[in-house]
């Protein structure tokens, strides 16, 4: 069987595959590369360790829809609203005991004297803090921890952190846990075991307080990660107008990096 001899190749066809050549090679390399790199994240001044703390996230997620949120749904459904909102309260009614320590720690005269009249009305009227009597008489509450405390007086939070289990904190606020915890008069019960059983019972109250929240976190955020770390950020770290009070909804606000010159205008930009 005879072959049909080819035409020889020009030295312009030769040059044209060699090129095409280098530029398949090229692109293969270069997706190779790209599926090797790590996805980048934008960055933030606060977020130095964002790859651990995302990792975290999605193992606390994961963590939570497979335990937490379950249990929470199913409490929900099982439990009363009037009993449920008697757990709530109580546990509210603790959170202004350790309140009041914090208020008098900061120097605020009105948010403690608020926080140890709540405590006492609900504790002495409000069957230990079951019914909220002291919203009644229309006595505010101003939630305080230790580690806004420290906030007020100076001591920065440090990079921000996604603790195990724990979820969102902050340096400063992390090594506030232990004195937050020693605060906690549940914490000081005997056994312990009536302890642990209230801190199980109010992590499922929180979570359960938290159901929708977290529905539309995940549905209306693109990055939930991002949106939760600045709103935590945000309530946690109050401008320099802000009293510090740990409220219960939380709204993130950008400020402007940029302060306007003397004469009020705004300065150019180089």
């Amino acid at each position: 069987m005879t072959s049909i001899p080819s035409a020889p190749l020009s030295p312009g066809h030769r040059q044209a595959g060699r090129i095409a050549t280098l530029a398949v090679a090229t692109a293969l390399l270069v997706g190779c590369a790209s599926t090797a790199q790590q996805p980048s994240y934008a960055p933030h001044p606060q977020d130095p360790l964002q790859s651990y703390n995302r990792a975290m996230y999605r193992f606390n997620d994961g963590l939570d829809r497979a335990v937490l949120q379950p249990v929470a749904t199913t409490y929900t459904e099982v439990v009363p609203s009037p009993v449920r909102t008697g757990v709530s309260n109580f546990f509210g009614n603790l959170g202004d005991a350790w309140s009041f320590v914090n208020n008098t720690l900061q120097l605020k005269g009105e948010p403690a004297m608020s926080s140890f009249f709540r405590f006492a009305v609900n504790s002495t009227f409000g069957l230990g803090g079951l019914l909220d009597v002291a919203t009644e008489m229309r006595l505010e509450r101003h939630k305080q921890d230790f580690g806004l405390t420290l906030h007020h007086w100076g001591v920065p939070s440090g990079p921000y952190l996604v603790l195990p289990l724990l979820g969102p904190s902050t340096l400063r606020d992390t090594a506030a846990m232990p004195v937050d915890g020693y605060g906690n008069l549940a914490s000081h019960l005997s056994p312990s075991s009536h302890s642990y059983a209230l801190y199980g019972l109010k992590a499922i109250d929180t979570r359960a307080g938290l159901l929708q929240a977290s529905d539309l976190l995940g549905t209306a955020a693109l990055d939930p990660y991002s949106m939760m770390r600045d709103v935590y950020l945000s309530s946690r770290n109050p401008g320099q107008q802000g009293d510090g009070t740990l409220n219960d909804d939380y709204y993130y606000e950008e400020e402007e990096s940029t302060p306007p010159a003397a004469d009020g205008k705004a300065p150019a930009t180089p």
